[in-house]
């Protein structure tokens, strides 16, 4: 598919450095509108060469306030910064509530960081389900840094793992956090553990309860943990220099292979979007509308029925 001519306008000032042009093209793919999947394979060879660290943990960890610090921690190195933040949907006009945006003051007008507010959309993993595809472009822009922020999430929400090179898991003192920490999902997808408010009561009892659980772990790679105050940037070049090291214990084929665990779940996630579109058209929702009045009447069982579904629109 051909670039239509506004957005390849859009695409010829964006590979020039033009961050409107980011901006404006990131709308675009949020949108779905027309080219907007033409227009990222025309970029994706530019794609590949940022570091990708996921910073989550449950509501109220501090993780905007981290992110902004972190983000200072990489420009002092003279790195470039894409932050891309996941809020809540707006339950009027489907927008980011723009949340993160208010406590990132301190590098919002730095022009080596772009800070971007994604909205949830009802997505569950903690992420916008559109992440993956503005991560691309904002490597295809040539950010060194690219920083995702999910939303507050609890145990099960675990997709920044899908999206990004490292992990860091942050987490407060006196929050239950030490419960969460050690069900299945938060505790496994940690690359860092960030101990965030540690100047607070109760964070020496939440980092030895910490190593003991990763005392048990049976992974190559044993998650550090950092104190940090985000607050007064107490910790932050601790935490950067954490997410250094699993950089480096990754390497080249460790870094590869993320990356193509992150292509393997877009793909497949784009590939069922587009059979979904597809498969529920009008011909499709007649189909289902018959079959279930024939399951309600008793006509046919369940899963008869969906097994019709299935060989019908396979």
């Amino acid at each position: 598919m051909e670039l239509t001519s506004p957005l390849d306008a859009l695409r010829s000032r964006f590979v020039q450095g033009d961050v409107l042009a980011l901006s404006r093209l990131i709308s675009w793919v949020e949108n779905h509108r027309g080219g907007y999947e033409a227009l990222l394979d025309s970029l994706f060879e530019r794609t590949g060469n940022a570091l990708r660290v996921g910073i989550t943990g449950p509501p109220g960890a501090g993780k905007s306030t981290l992110v902004n610090h972190l983000a200072g921690a990489f420009r002092k190195r003279g790195q470039t910064v894409g932050i891309l933040a996941c809020d809540p949907s707006s339950p009027f006009s489907g927008g980011a509530l723009l949340g993160d945006r208010v406590r990132m003051s301190a590098v919002s007008d730095d022009p080596g960081v772009f800070i971007r507010s994604l909205a949830s959309r009802d997505a569950l993993g903690g992420l916008s389900s559109t992440t993956n595809e503005v991560a691309l472009l904002c490597e295809a822009y040539g950010f060194d840094v690219i920083l995702l922020e999910t939303v507050g999430v609890g145990q099960a929400e675990v997709d920044v793992m899908h999206s990004a090179d490292t992990v860091v898991v942050t987490l407060v003192p006196q929050s239950g956090d030490v419960v969460q920490a050690m069900k299945a999902g938060l505790m496994e997808i940690a690359d860092v553990f960030c101990l965030n408010k540690s100047d607070q009561p109760g964070a020496d009892l939440l980092e030895h309860s910490l190593r003991q659980l990763l005392s048990l772990s049976m992974r190559d790679w044993t998650p550090p943990i950092v104190s940090t105050v985000a607050v007064q940037g107490k910790g932050v070049g601790a935490l950067r220099a954490a997410v250094l090291d699993h950089e480096a214990f990754l390497g080249v084929a460790g870094q590869a292979q993320r990356q193509q665990q992150r292509l393997t779940s877009m793909l497949k996630e784009n590939a069922e979007a587009r059979w979904r579109r597809a498969a529920w058209n009008a011909e499709g929702q007649a189909l289902l509308t018959r079959l279930a009045r024939d399951v309600a009447q008793k006509k046919r069982a369940p899963f008869e029925a969906v097994g019709c579904l299935v060989e019908a629109l396979g």
